[in-house]
């Protein structure tokens, strides 16, 4: 008998009551897991009975706060929140698949963004422009929407901010992601580059790499990092940066991965519908607010939040384009306006502002 044949008798040996204990446990899952899913069935036939909506984003934010508090490892919470969010989806799904619009085709860093969110049980559609999101959901083609709004490197996406101003739509949840770029090829064969596509703020964030390695080829904007994949995938003159997500949906190649001028390159996306969410552990709210055109008005106003021990997470200003040299200026904040402070803050800042307009308090998924 050969020495490997002997280590793999004694290996399976060793091996066989812990398999055993694994079946077990699976076996304990498999049962529990199914337990879970009737439960769901029976909060859907109350939210049925009191035409509740079957996505409640507070809820879902508190049963994976609460995973996190509980975990007693070894598994790290991020993998066993990425666990529950499935469990709670397809669970969800019992009640009723979700409709979620996004920024597609199939492949772009916003699907990611959504499946975070909502786990990979609901109907989707992809559509080619941040416009066609909104108006998706406006129409009542889905229920939700999923469209960036801020990279980490370049700031706003200002075509959704715009939007956000006109739309009656609120937002109802905000996701991040780590944004890890890659040049992709039919075959990898670099020396066949005529041109790289991608979504102009992806060819911002790798400006300075484009700019050592691929100083003389020409860089072309298209609507969607995939919408870039997929024209590389059709002509070899043309690499497209995207993810390897959409490398692999479209059958490229990997020239170089990570070429982000920034490592820590993230982008913000938030979820927006029609519904209002409850409060949760992790709440934000956003606003919108014009000034009154008279001296010390923007800091009048925002004297507000200090006043009722508000934290100010962001402050960005947008040209009025029906009023020149006007602007909207768009803040978030924590809490959730429920809170009393928060309640008190906004009541002050909308008595006092020319415009005043709440786009939601929602939970944040990092």
């Amino acid at each position: 008998m050969s020495q490997n044949t002997t280590n793999h008798q004694t290996i399976d040996t060793d091996l066989a009551p812990i398999r055993a204990q694994i079946d077990a446990v699976d076996a304990q899952l498999l049962h529990l897991l199914n337990e879970r899913a009737k439960l769901a069935q029976a909060v859907g036939h109350v939210k049925q009975k009191y035409n509740q909506p079957v996505f409640r984003p507070e809820r879902e934010a508190a049963v994976l706060e609460k995973i996190a508090a509980q975990n007693p490892g070894p598994l790290p919470n991020h993998q066993l929140q990425a666990l529950w969010r499935e469990v709670m989806s397809a669970c969800r799904a019992m009640e009723e698949a979700v409709k979620v619009a996004y920024l597609g085709p199939a492949g772009t860093y916003t699907e990611q963004a959504m499946y975070k969110q909502f786990g990979h049980a609901i109907h989707t559609t992809d559509c080619t422009t941040v416009d066609d999101v909104f108006r998706t959901v406006e129409a009542n083609g889905a229920a939700f929407g999923v469209v960036p709004i801020e990279n980490s490197i370049e700031g706003a996406i200002n075509r959704t901010m715009d939007l956000l101003l006109g739309t009656p739509l609120k937002i109802c949840g905000e996701v991040s992601i780590s944004i890890n770029h890659h040049l992709l090829h039919q075959t990898g064969d670099a020396s066949r580059i005529r041109q790289i596509v991608a979504h102009p703020q992806a060819l911002a964030q790798c400006y300075q790499w484009l700019k050592q390695h691929y100083p003389n080829v020409e860089q072309k904007p298209v609507s969607s990092n995939a919408q870039g994949a997929q024209l590389a995938a059709a002509d070899p003159s043309i690499a497209a940066i995207a993810s390897d997500i959409a490398g692999a949906t479209y059958g490229l190649q990997s020239i170089s991965a990570g070429i982000q001028d920034d490592a820590n390159n993230r982008t913000r996306f938030v979820v927006i519908g029609r519904q209002l969410c409850g409060v949760s552990p992790t709440d934000k709210t956003s606003i919108i607010l014009a000034t009154p055109n008279q001296a010390g008005a923007v800091y009048n106003l925002l004297a507000a939040f200090a006043k009722n021990n508000v934290s100010m997470l962001r402050f960005e200003s947008r040209p009025a384009k029906q009023k020149g040299w006007e602007y909207f200026f768009y803040i978030d904040f924590a809490g959730h306006v429920d809170e009393p402070n928060v309640a008190a803050a906004l009541a002050e800042l909308e008595a006092n502002a020319a415009f005043y307009k709440c786009l939601g308090s929602y939970p944040v998924t990092v």
